[in-house]
């Protein structure tokens, strides 16, 4: 039996991938994962760094497991991923607990470096400029439901952001080739994959590093539609000035690529999207949203915008909230401003203090919660294809799953009231109830 190890992954999908890398690369070294910190010889953190508040959970993660490590003698404390990228010597002094540090290029020879630790702690960071780029033949454990999974289609960004650390941690822009990702995805369809979603920190970015001629999105819809069968293909972090007619005439034409629009808007007050070096203005967002609308009327449109940006004012504020009732979408994220030291906006003035950061989240999403019901509402009675995640956390009394509309672990969910089915099963769903975030319905009778 090899040694036993338990991972906890912070963050976004995308870190998530990479937590499937390392566990499955320690698979391959004869690891063997447990679902309990207390029962393992090496306890790893994969962490995200890109705000503070990520940065603040990374570090409680890490010393919750630090008790326990004190607790096992011969037990080994990993940390990995963006917080080290940014932080990494400062925690190699701050945290003794660790035995070793990872960077974000280091993460597929998590096995090798464990197995040349010394009694020392160790730092491995790599370049300061990640170059890392996995493959289809990079060991991967999926960690999700059987029946879907993630996709990550590039590495890196090269957007400039002013708000954003991401191109520092986790370098340039880097796309995987179109048949190394189809590989991949013919892997995934063969065990039993019925939602692929596809993820990047840019996906609309897709190929525009591999030069003239080369393949983009619209050619890597194409290619899994063509060779791969399955049923549900979903889209996450489209950039909108990027997302073409060309993309939205697939979606609307091929009913396996799925109707679901993420699309990180951060504002639409013109003075504040310069500031934050985002390259549109409200009245480009909103002629996107309308061509969206008329190529694809069954589109759900799901966004995220930031409040309190150095300069915002209220009535910048007013306009986001003008904006969301005039737009009706169907789900939006509000998040608050977080300043990071290493990035330009931090260098602007007029910063806003937490408190009117807070309220101004508050308000709007107390806003958007009544448009969200309101758009739901407008589903009830209607037969909506439901793909099932198995027995409800709420009750076991109910099954749970999720429309076209929802993305896992992001939007709401179905709870399915009646009717028998297989976790992983897409089935027709008669929409009764409306809340919120969530649907209730019940399984269409086929035989009916």
């Amino acid at each position: 039996m090899g040694k036993k190890v338990f991972i906890q992954s912070l963050g976004c999908p995308k870190n998530l991938v990479d937590s499937e890398v390392i566990s499955g690369t320690l698979r391959g070294a004869g690891y063997r994962g447990v679902a309990s910190p207390e029962e393992a010889d090496i306890l790893l953190v994969n962490t995200c760094g890109f705000i503070t508040s990520a940065v603040e959970e990374g570090i409680d993660a890490i010393l919750a497991l630090a008790a326990v490590k004190k607790k096992k003698a011969g037990c080994k404390l990993v940390v990995a991923g963006c917080m080290v990228q940014r932080y990494g010597e400062r925690l190699q002094l701050e945290l003794p607990e660790v035995d070793l540090f990872l960077g974000v290029d280091e993460i597929a020879g998590v096995a090798e470096k464990l197995a040349t630790l010394g009694s020392e702690a160790s730092l491995v960071c790599g370049s300061e400029t990640p170059a890392y780029l996995m493959d289809f033949q990079t060991a991967r454990l999926i960690s999700t439901p059987s029946f879907r999974s993630y996709l990550k289609i590039t590495e890196g960004c090269s957007n400039r952001c002013s708000y954003c650390l991401i191109p520092s941690l986790r370098g340039p822009l880097r796309s995987r080739k179109l048949e190394d990702l189809i590989r991949e995805a013919q892997l995934l369809a063969a065990g039993g994959i019925r939602e692929l979603t596809l993820v990047a920190q840019d996906l609309t970015a897709y190929g525009l590093d591999l030069g003239p001629g080369q393949e983009r999105l619209p050619q890597l819809l194409r290619a899994l539609l063509n060779e791969t069968t399955i049923p549900w293909v979903r889209m996450l972090y489209l950039y909108p000035m990027r997302l073409n007619d060309e993309v939205l005439q697939l979606v609307a034409d091929q009913p396996r690529l799925l109707p679901y629009f993420d699309i990180p808007l951060q504002h639409v007050s013109d003075r504040i999207l310069k500031a934050m070096n985002r390259p549109y203005q409200r009245k480009s967002v909103e002629e996107l949203l309308a061509r969206i609308r008329n190529l694809v009327p069954s589109a759900a449109i799901r966004t995220t915008f930031m409040v309190g940006f150095p300069g915002e004012t209220e009535a910048d504020v007013a306009e986001l909230a003008d904006f969301m009732a005039a737009q009706q979408l169907n789900n939006v994220g509000i998040f608050c401003y977080s300043n990071e030291e290493e990035c330009k906006a931090a260098s602007l003035p007029d910063h806003c203090s937490e408190e009117e950061k807070g309220a101004r989240r508050d308000r709007l999403m107390e806003l958007q919660a009544r448009i969200s019901l309101n758009v739901n509402r407008h589903l009830v009675g209607s037969i909506q294809p439901v793909l099932v995640e198995g027995l409800s956390c709420e009750s076991d009394l109910l099954l749970e799953g999720r429309t076209r509309f929802q993305a896992p672990e992001i939007d709401g969910v179905v709870y399915i009231t009646s009717g028998t089915c297989e976790a992983g099963d897409i089935v027709d769903v008669r929409i009764t109830e409306a809340h919120h975030y969530d649907l209730i319905g019940e399984i269409v009778d086929q035989e009916a």
